[in-house]
């Protein structure tokens, strides 16, 4: 975190803005969203920070680039929760461990879509790799007009029925054209490749829906060589998304220790579990 603050620091709107390089109604809009704990007022009813909530605001800024603005805010809601019932009278430990388990499901959930993200791109090269160098090229000779193969062949060679292949092209995995005389399905070398990739992704059990956008990936690079500066890509973006999960999971933790050793002077100066009295 930026500033290095006392616990009786009071901080005004600006105070936080500027440290962040937000203005002075985004922070207002996070608190009133619930990413940073109620405010005390002044006398006067101006809002008072303290460095509590430049920590709140230090935790939800360094979620982000790893959960997205939506999972952060989710996951800062559901601990200030905690902090925001805890003066409330009648509110039960069970409720405040439920927010709690709730923020730490959000986390729970990025990181296992982080992983599937992980398990598709090794599919995808695995996919790639066991595709042959020139296995589309000499399949595309199959007997098709014009260098394609039809249907037929091309399912016998694979080891599956026309009908899959039908129902991958409805799908959108597979584009063949059409023979002008017969109306017969011509898969080019381009198709093949598509082909065999879908069929390399079926048999690792991935769905025709996750398969699609991956065979528009292959198509938008232009073949299977071009798209190894995409999966570098891939590969650096998912790190970088763990690198900041991690700095994300430290700030919360922060965060989170700093309201819980506040807590504990509030209850022992208040001889009660109630809200500390607000600066």
């Amino acid at each position: 975190m930026g500033r290095n603050l006392q616990n009786g620091e009071r901080l005004r709107p600006v105070d936080l803005a500027r440290e962040h390089g937000l203005s002075t109604q985004a922070v207002r809009n996070y608190e009133e969203a619930g990413i940073l704990p109620a405010a005390g007022r002044t006398p006067s009813g101006y809002r008072a920070y303290t460095s509590l909530h430049e920590r709140a605001l230090c935790a939800f800024l360094a979620l982000v680039p790893g959960h997205g603005h939506q999972t952060a805010t989710s996951i800062m809601q559901a601990v200030n929760e905690v902090a925001n019932e805890a003066g409330n009278e009648g509110v039960s430990e069970g409720v405040n461990e439920g927010a709690v388990d709730a923020a730490f499901r959000l986390i729970d959930e990025s990181h296992a879509q982080l992983l599937d993200d992980r398990r598709t791109l090794q599919a995808v090269e695995s996919a790639l790799r066991d595709l042959e160098p020139g296995a589309a090229r000499g399949s595309a000779t199959a007997g098709g007009p014009g260098g394609g193969t039809f249907i037929g062949p091309l399912a016998e060679k694979l080891g599956i029925r026309p009908a899959t292949l039908r129902k991958w092209e409805r799908a959108g995995l597979v584009r063949p054209r059409r023979d002008p005389l017969t109306g017969y399905r011509v898969y080019d070398e381009a198709d093949v490749r598509d082909v065999r990739l879908a069929h390399q992704l079926r048999r690792g059990g991935y769905l025709l829906e996750q398969i699609a956008p991956l065979i528009a990936q292959v198509r938008a690079a232009g073949g299977l060589e071009p798209l190894e500066g995409a999966l570098r890509d891939w590969h650096g973006r998912l790190s970088a998304r763990g690198r900041a999960m991690l700095a994300g999971a430290a700030e919360l933790d922060s965060y989170l220790r700093a309201r819980e050793a506040e807590a504990d002077v509030g209850a022992g100066a208040g001889g009660g579990g109630g809200r500390p009295p607000r600066p």
